[in-house]
């Protein structure tokens, strides 16, 4: 079996703006695994809040043995980006190999359109408004959060989309005062749910703290060996392959969340239809998806994921699995 690396670059339609910064264009690595002519692939995004880079990623996954399978490299490299390309390649190459769907060798049940988080940029309050406005006639609006002027852009964006179903997503930026300050606004404005308020590491307030509003462990929670930590903080985990190391150990993650009586957010980096298209399996059954890579970006790989009104649908054997 040979592992070949790509570096790919995707524009997205508009710059897209969290509390730790903005970007104009979603930077990936493409893993293709060949084994007796037979090539299956997957996509990662380092993410430099875990310590990654193209580069760092790209030598972890290179330093494989070229025999590797998907068991042993579970052992062989830690949940993070360079696993998860690698282990989603290789799900797609079994499949290819047996002529079987990669759901179906799973184990799990045939699966069906789920609806998306489609996520508001920050911005201005004017100006996210407007893109609630836009974007008003989607079910569900995710909108990033996370500094000391929240509440007129909450406010803002309620009045952009008075009818949809809105979840935030703070990225850490919260103390345990503001976030308190914020609660009963929350539920004033109907907001379903809140994302990582507070620091990934400085969240223990959150076990003193009411939570009207569930809260959801985003950086808080990686893999299986988080959910310890997580236990009288968080009532949902978010679910990111980038994050697991892969589908392999997201799918385990996800049935040990439940388990512990966690509810499951599936989310994504910024990143094409083929990094989306594994994490359409966990998604099935999630309390929120947020599998909206692909609709912000101004380009996407061939046969992408489709969304419509019924949501992001399973991919294509065309694209993956």
């Amino acid at each position: 079996m040979s592992i070949a690396v790509t570096r790919d670059t995707f524009r997205l339609a508009e710059v897209f703006t969290i509390s730790r910064g903005s970007r104009t264009e979603a930077k990936v690595l493409t893993v293709r695994v060949t084994r007796d002519g037979v090539t299956g692939w997957g996509e990662c995004v380092p993410y430099a809040r875990y310590d990654e880079t193209l580069e760092t990623v790209e030598a972890e996954i290179m330093g494989l043995p070229e025999d590797v399978t998907r068991d042993v490299l579970q052992g062989l490299l830690p949940a993070g980006a360079a696993r998860n390309a690698v282990d989603c390649a290789l799900w797609d190459l079994e499949a290819k190999q047996a002529g079987k769907p990669v759901w179906e060798l799973a184990g799990l049940s045939r699966p069906g359109p789920e609806i998306t988080a489609y996520t508001l940029s920050l911005a201005e309050s004017a100006q996210m408004e407007a893109s609630a406005r836009k974007n008003a006639h989607r079910p569900l609006l995710k909108i990033k959060l996370g500094t000391p002027d929240d509440m007129p852009r909450l406010e803002a964006v309620r009045r952009g989309a008075p009818e949809a179903r809105i979840i935030i997503d703070a990225n850490e930026g919260w103390s345990a005062e503001v976030y308190a300050d914020l609660c009963p606004h929350l539920l004033r404005l109907g907001v379903d749910l809140v994302e990582q308020p507070l620091p990934a590491g400085d969240d223990e307030a959150l076990r003193e703290i009411a939570r009207p509003v569930p809260v959801c462990a985003d950086e808080s929670c990686h893999d299986r060996a988080s959910l310890p930590g997580l236990k009288g903080k968080y009532d949902v985990v978010n679910i990111k392959l980038d994050k697991t190391g892969g589908l392999t150990e997201a799918l385990a993650l996800r049935d040990a969340a439940r388990a512990e009586g966690y509810d499951v957010m599936v989310g994504c980096m910024v990143g094409s239809s083929l990094a989306m298209a594994p994490a359409t399996l966990v998604a099935q059954g999630a309390l929120v998806t947020d599998l909206d890579g692909p609709l912000l970006l101004a380009e996407d790989r061939e046969a992408g994921l489709t969304f419509d009104a019924d949501g992001v649908h399973p991919p294509k054997p065309a694209l993956w699995g």
